[in-house]
């Protein structure tokens, strides 16, 4: 299988915990992975063990959009330059595109191994943001090295690309919500919980988007007999306190095999619903929803700002899909 999956939520819900062990033990398994940090707060480097200095060395994204783009545009044609090159650009022919496992200078620039257990993940971080970057321009400079990786990522089979991102109307922006096969949005039993899962459902159903709602912060029943209320059937999983957490909170986590059954089982569910999506899988699709945002931000903001018609950058017979090879 080979799988992108998005973990959203409101802060303190509990998301980044929850995708950092989800990562822990897709690594476990064996599986190679790529984890990045798209959240306003980047706190996923300090989930995974690093140190406070060890996460604030990690490089950003967004500070290497231009490489990036330089490096994707690669040989194609319609893109006259980085510079023309927005959040949204989709690939088309001469297009460098990026597997999970290769070397490639993206990498080499943005990612860094974090060891786990015997294992290691691929971890690339947006960096942080600031005052000036909320607003279009945040999406363009940080998120936007994101969705333009995603973009032109073919994930191989086995693979998983790992996102923490922020949950709310920011992440309707651009087209980036739709880049995954499965999202998880972690709920607390709350009435804000409960509305920020109800916003993201309202959107990702006009565009097909899997959506599963993980339970956490579960101390009895009622709360969960308030999530089943709320969220109905779209309520995949639940998960209580956990002493393994609390002890990875405070630097000392245990091996992972020590975490607690229950929760260890939860993470096979996420695991095997991720895994049963891969059926679903309709790349012409996914390429017309690039289209459709990148018409739309080229429009809205993308023309006037780099002074080009972004348009002509799509490329009409071109539809990403696993059988292209990685670029040598």
């Amino acid at each position: 299988m080979n799988m992108k999956i998005a973990f959203v939520g409101k802060g303190g819900s509990g998301k980044t915990t929850l995708s950092s062990l989800f990562i822990r033990h897709l690594v476990a398994s064996g599986a190679p992975v790529v984890a990045i940090d798209a959240d306003i707060n980047q706190h996923l480097g300090p989930a995974l063990g690093l140190g406070e200095e060890e996460a604030a060395a990690l490089p950003a994204m967004g500070e290497q959009l231009t490489l990036i783009k330089d490096y994707l545009r690669g040989t194609n044609p319609r893109i006259a330059s980085a510079a023309t090159m927005i959040k949204t650009t989709p690939p088309g022919e001469g297009s460098r595109l990026v597997g999970v496992r290769e070397p490639n200078p993206v990498y080499d620039a943005c990612a860094r191994p974090v060891e786990l257990d015997g294992g290691a993940a691929r971890l690339m971080v947006t960096g942080p943001f600031t005052d000036a970057d909320l607003g279009v321009a945040c999406y363009h400079s940080k998120t936007g090295a994101v969705e333009l990786f995603l973009n032109h990522l073919v994930d191989g089979p086995g693979e998983y690309v790992v996102v923490d991102m922020t949950a709310g109307s920011d992440s309707f922006a651009s087209g980036l919500f739709t880049r995954f096969d499965m999202t998880f949005l972690v709920a607390e039993p709350t009435r804000k919980g409960v509305s920020v899962y109800r916003q993201y459902k309202e959107y990702a159903r006009d565009f097909g988007v899997a959506l599963r709602v993980v339970g956490n912060k579960i101390q009895d029943p009622d709360d969960l007999d308030f999530l089943r209320e709320e969220v109905g059937d779209d309520l995949l999983v639940t998960v209580g306190r956990s002493d393994w957490v609390r002890a990875m909170e405070k630097g000392r986590p245990p091996r992972f095999s020590l975490l607690e059954e229950a929760n260890a089982r939860a993470l096979d569910l996420l695991k095997a619903t991720v895994d049963a999506t891969y059926e679903q899988r309709d790349w012409e699709r996914y390429t017309r929803q690039m289209v459709h945002f990148h018409l739309k931000n080229a429009e809205s903001w993308g023309n006037e700002r780099t002074g080009a018609d972004l348009a002509a950058q799509v490329d009409p017979h071109f539809v990403l899909g696993e059988s292209m090879a990685a670029p040598a």
